[in-house]
């Protein structure tokens, strides 16, 4: 789990550990959670902090059978309102990260049978008041489709979750309630495959 937070980073990891599977979580901070495998420190944005991180988890736990990217930066802003510099910083957490994780583990993920590679979207259309963050959203779209393109054959399933409100325990957009999406996509048999689960908030 790349992304470690309270909400859906947590929730995940909790869902996938209920089952007996041994979880890491990477954060920027390290995270504090008693029932996972092992806790990492890494930012997203750091490519070699990121890989290293990853080494970590592959060297204790074995190439992964499931990867869950749910880094964001989940800010509002209009066309012309962040620098160049800003809208790079944006795309590196939104997509750039996914990116660095595909590619250092989805290889061996193939080569060892497939599994599963999800991302966290978001935005499902577009919003003026919103512009890194629709942009980001529709490139990790993009990330999804090329990373089936490119190792679906070989049994990894790439897909992601977009969710429709606000993450809040107790609401129909509940953590715990979103995780369940999750491990839905990755018990998902290959020829039912989707890419793509918006979650509405209603189950």
């Amino acid at each position: 789990m790349i992304g470690a937070g309270p909400g859906i980073g947590q929730a995940v990891g909790r869902r996938f550990a209920r089952e007996g599977w041994p979880v890491a979580l990477i954060a920027r901070r390290q995270p504090v959670a008693a029932w996972a495998t092992l806790t990492l420190a890494a930012d997203s944005t750091d490519e070699s902090a990121l890989r290293g991180a990853l080494d970590k988890v592959v060297a204790e736990l074995g190439t992964p059978d499931v990867v869950v990217y749910n880094a964001a930066k989940i800010a509002a802003d209009r066309i012309g309102e962040l620098t160049l510099r800003e809208q790079y910083d944006a795309w590196a957490v939104n997509v750039g990260g996914a990116i660095t994780a595909a590619a250092h583990v989805a290889p061996a993920m193939a080569a060892n049978g497939g599994g599963s590679f999800l991302i966290t979207g978001g935005m499902p259309e577009t919003k003026p008041d919103y512009v890194s963050l629709s942009l980001g959203k529709a490139g990790v779209r993009a990330l999804v489709s090329l990373l089936d393109q490119t190792y679906g054959a070989d049994g990894l399933h790439a897909a992601s979750v977009t969710v429709y409100g606000s993450v809040a325990p107790g609401t129909a957009f509940d953590p715990d309630r979103i995780a369940e999406a999750y491990w839905t996509l990755h018990q998902q048999p290959r020829d039912q495959w989707e890419q793509e689960v918006h979650y509405t908030g209603i189950m």
